[in-house]
């Protein structure tokens, strides 16, 4: 799945990457994997902390836009990370605010799209959730809110959280 995303990425950074004087030629591999890194960790962490229902909802209405609070995330820490390349501040968010809107919404269009095979809904939740197998697996995200306990009764892995992982799959 990341080299899927890093290879979406480097599809689409052409002119906001590769050709942008701002970004040093020698950075500009370290830039998309910092995109790449910056979209993932987002993702996982509205997933490690609950907030399923951003995800379904960016996920069933196949559309993300600049004002999207995981977006807004993404581009936040992709920011923080070209910063941390040496990258000035105002060209980094102009740089984040260009490519992370674009790349997220694209990704999220091709998870939904039945003609492209490239990210598949259940196997990015798997990535995300950690999963060995990067299969969507229910025990995996459990996994996650229990610290990797085996709980076998559906009440004890905190009740609303299945209701949540529910709306995934309308």
């Amino acid at each position: 799945m990341l080299e899927n995303l890093e290879q979406l990425i480097r599809d689409n950074a052409q002119d906001v990457i590769v050709n942008n004087s701002d970004v040093p030629n020698e950075q500009n591999e370290a830039a998309i994997q910092a995109a790449s890194g910056s979209i993932f960790d987002t993702l996982k962490n509205q997933l490690s902390t609950g907030n399923i229902s951003e995800l379904a909802t960016a996920f069933n209405q196949n559309s993300v836009d600049a004002e999207n609070p995981m977006v807004q995330q993404a581009t936040a820490s992709f920011t923080d990370k070209l910063a941390g390349f040496g990258i000035n501040t105002e060209s980094a968010k102009s740089i984040g605010a260009s490519l992370i809107p674009m790349i997220m919404a694209k990704f999220i269009n091709k998870t939904n799209d039945p003609n492209d095979s490239t990210f598949n809904v259940k196997d990015v939740l798997g990535k995300l959730a950690g999963g060995d197998d990067e299969k969507f697996d229910l025990n995996d995200v459990m996994g996650m809110f229990t610290g990797g306990q085996d709980n076998n009764s559906p009440s004890s892995a905190g009740g609303g959280i299945v209701d949540k992982l529910k709306g995934l799959f309308n």
